[in-house]
């Protein structure tokens, strides 16, 4: 048996086993679920983060719902759970935000806003719908063979499908066409 006195060696492995890992947004996720999976761990050492990393992949993270208190400066400003230390506090004292030690943080504090704020101006450039847009004639177009007929419409199709994505986008839901088979012709 593997709980006798002196018998630290098995032979053989683990009896039961996972066929899958564990997935917390299997069921669909909560919101609480995405929260925390898109939480950005800064801040931390290697081995809080890890701490944490651990809780959000097994479902065992529990977001703050009210601010807690710095044990260094003693104001309300941890916003973070598992936190004891404010980010201020720790960016000035360059120590871990969650264990307090001064150990080497893996992410700096507010690396992942300047992130965030390129993919956001990236997308509103994205978001244009062909409003906008230049088209820019080059000479290259001219290399092509001139019996291609087909070639300048495919352009036009294409402008077509760009400004009736962005009319259905920007027309409202409730605007329905008007129903025509109620309609009486006389001649």
């Amino acid at each position: 048996m593997s709980s006798q006195k002196g018998n630290v060696s098995r032979s053989r492995g683990q009896k039961h086993q996972n066929a899958s890992a564990y997935r917390n947004d299997k069921y669909g996720a909560t919101a609480q679920v995405k929260v925390a999976n898109s939480k950005v761990h800064d801040g931390l050492c290697q081995h809080c983060k890890g701490v944490l990393e651990w809780k959000v992949k097994y479902k065992k993270y529990k977001s703050l719902t009210q601010p807690k208190k710095c044990v260094k400066c003693s104001e309300k400003s941890v916003k973070d759970a598992y936190h004891i230390i404010c980010k201020p506090c720790s960016l000035k004292l360059e120590i871990c935000c969650k264990c307090g030690k001064k150990e080497d943080i893996i992410i700096p504090i507010n690396s992942h806003l300047d992130k965030s704020e390129q993919e956001e101006d990236g997308e509103e450039m994205r978001k244009g719908c062909g409003r906008g847009k230049k088209d820019v004639d080059s000479d290259d177009d001219e290399d092509y063979d001139d019996d291609d007929d087909f070639g300048d419409l495919e352009d036009e199709d294409d402008k077509d499908f760009d400004s009736d994505s962005c009319r259905k986008k920007t027309q409202n839901m409730s605007a329905a066409p008007p129903d025509v088979s109620r309609i009486n012709v006389k001649e």
